[in-house]
C-alpha cells in the first residue's frame, strides 16, 4: 500500500509565484517593526512570505491558540460539549493578567468558557477548561506539546495553558502560524473568535462585559480572529485570520513595540496576501476520482476517493493551465475498509508532480465466500456480468 506520507495531511496545493517586480518589492518592505512574521494561505499552506519565521520566542497568550485547538478537536471526537458545565477550581480563579473573574466553585459552559478565552484571552477560563478536560493543568500542558509534537512544531515548548511568563515557555511564528491553520479546520472557532463584543453572566449581578482584544476585527475586512498576545517580555503579537472571497490568510507578527505597530504590520501582511495571490478550488475532499478494482471481495470495484482538498495558489498575473491528473493505484484484494489508502492522486505540470493527495476506500468491500467466488466465475464463463457494480450475495436463486 501507498505509505501516508505520500498525502499531503490536510490539503494540496500548486503555487505559481507572482512575476511582478512591484510585488517582490513590496514583500521586502512587510514587517520591518517586528522581531518574527509570517503570512500563509490557509487552505494549502503555503508560505507567502516569513521574517525569522523559526525563532522561538514567549508567545504571550497567543498560547491560547493550542488551548482551543485541544478543546476544538475534544468537541469534534465527542469527548467534550459545548454544554457540559465546567467547575472552576482554586488555581483556575488565582490566575492574574487578563481574566473573567471566575471564583472558586463557580459553574460556567465550555461554550461560556471558550468565549472567555476566545474573546477576552481569560487566563482563569483556560486553566479551568485544562483541569475539567485533563485532570489538572500539569497533564493538558503534556497534551499540548504531545499535540505539537505530531504538527511536527519544532521550536515550540508549553509550560501552561494561558501564556503567562515561565522561563523556556516559547514558540515561533512558523509554529502558531501552523497552530492557527489547524484550529481553523473547525470553522465554528470563528463564531467565538470573530466576535467584537458580548456578555457572561447574562441576567446576574455579575454580568460581564467581553471586549475583544483583536481590535482589527472591527476595522479589517474579513477578519475573525484568532488570538493577541501581550507580556513584558514578549512585547505585543498577534496571530489573525482573514478572509476574502475563497482564500483564507493566516499572519503572525511577534515582538511589536506597541499594539498600533502591530497592528499595523498584520494589516501590511494580510493587504499583500490578498492584492498579489488568489486561490482556485480544483477537488473537494472526498470527491470521487476513480474506481479500483477489487479481487476477492463482495463487489468487483471500490470507488476512489480523495483524502484531502485540493487547491491551486498562485500569484494574480499568472495562468494555472497545462496542469494534468495522474492517478497512481495497487492490486487491491478483499477486505478493504472504508477509508483506507489505496493510492494516489497527483496534479502534474510539465511531467513534474506539483500536488498530490491519498486516494482512500469510499466504502467497506467485504470479502466474498467461496459460493459467492464460484457463482461469479461461473456466470462469467457464459459470458453474464453478475450485475453492473459486480456486487454478489449469497441468494441461490
Amino acid at each position: 500500500m501507498f505509505k501516508k506520507a505520500m498525502a499531503i495531511a490536510l490539503s494540496s496545493v500548486l503555487l505559481f509565484l507572482p512575476q511582478m517586480a512591484s510585488g517582490e518589492e513590496e514583500a521586502t518592505e512587510l514587517a520591518e517593526e517586528t522581531g518574527a512574521a509570517i503570512l500563509m494561505e490557509v487552505d494549502t499552506g503555503e508560505v507567502l512570505y516569513k521574517k525569522n519565521e523559526h525563532e522561538a520566542l514567549p508567545p504571550a497568550s497567543m498560547t491560547k491558540i493550542m488551548t482551543m485547538l485541544l478543546i476544538m478537536e475534544d468537541i469534534a471526537n465527542d469527548d467534550l460539549s459545548f454544554d457540559e458545565t465546567v467547575t472552576t477550581s482554586e488555581k483556575a480563579a488565582s490566575m492574574g493578567g487578563s481574566q473573567i473573574f471566575l471564583e472558586t466553585g463557580e459553574e460556567m459552559s465550555v461554550r461560556d468558557m471558550l468565549k472567555a478565552i476566545a474573546i477576552a484571552s481569560g487566563n482563569d477560563a483556560s486553566v479551568a477548561m485544562a483541569e475539567h478536560i485533563a485532570g489538572s493543568e500539569e497533564a493538558f500542558v503534556e497534551r499540548m506539546n504531545e499535540r505539537a509534537e505530531e504538527l511536527g512544531l519544532e521550536d515550540t515548548t508549553f509550560y501552561n495553558s494561558n501564556g503567562l511568563p515561565a522561563d523556556g515557555h516559547e514558540t515561533s511564528a512558523h509554529d502558531l502560524a501552523v497552530m492557527a491553520r489547524e484550529l481553523l479546520h473547525y470553522e465554528e472557532i470563528t463564531s467565538f473568535t470573530g466576535v467584537y463584543d458580548d456578555y457572561l453572566r447574562q441576567g446576574t449581578d455579575d454580568e460581564f462585559w467581553l471586549v475583544n482584544t483583536n481590535r482589527l476585527l472591527k476595522f479589517f475586512d474579513g477578519m475573525d480572529g484568532l488570538k493577541t498576545g501581550f507580556t513584558n517580555e514578549s512585547k505585543y503579537g498577534l496571530t489573525a485570520t482573514a478572509k476574502r472571497d475563497d482564500m483564507r490568510l493566516v499572519t503572525v507578527v511577534m515582538g511589536a513595540e506597541t499594539p498600533k505597530m502591530r497592528n499595523a504590520e498584520v494589516s501590511e501582511l494580510l493587504n499583500y496576501g490578498f492584492a498579489n495571490y488568489q486561490i482556485e478550488p480544483m477537488f473537494d475532499k472526498g470527491a470521487a476520482v476513480t474506481s479500483v478494482p477489487v479481487e476477492k471481495g463482495t463487489q468487483d470495484s471500490v470507488v476512489g476517493r480523495l483524502d484531502s482538498k485540493i487547491s491551486l495558489l498562485h500569484g494574480k498575473q499568472d495562468s494555472s493551465e497545462d496542469v494534468t491528473e495522474n492517478i497512481e493505484l495497487e492490486p487491491l484484494q478483499a477486505p478493504i475498509e472504508e477509508g483506507e489508502e489505496i493510492g494516489a492522486f497527483q496534479l502534474q505540470r510539465e511531467g513534474e508532480t506539483i500536488a498530490e493527495s491519498a486516494i482512500v476506500a469510499g466504502e467497506t468491500v467485504e470479502s466474498a465466500s467461496w459460493w459467492q467466488l464460484f457463482k461469479r466465475s461461473t456466470l462469467r464463463i457464459i459470458g453474464v456480468e453478475p450485475d453492473p457494480e459486480g456486487t454478489v450475495t449469497d441468494d441461490e436463486n
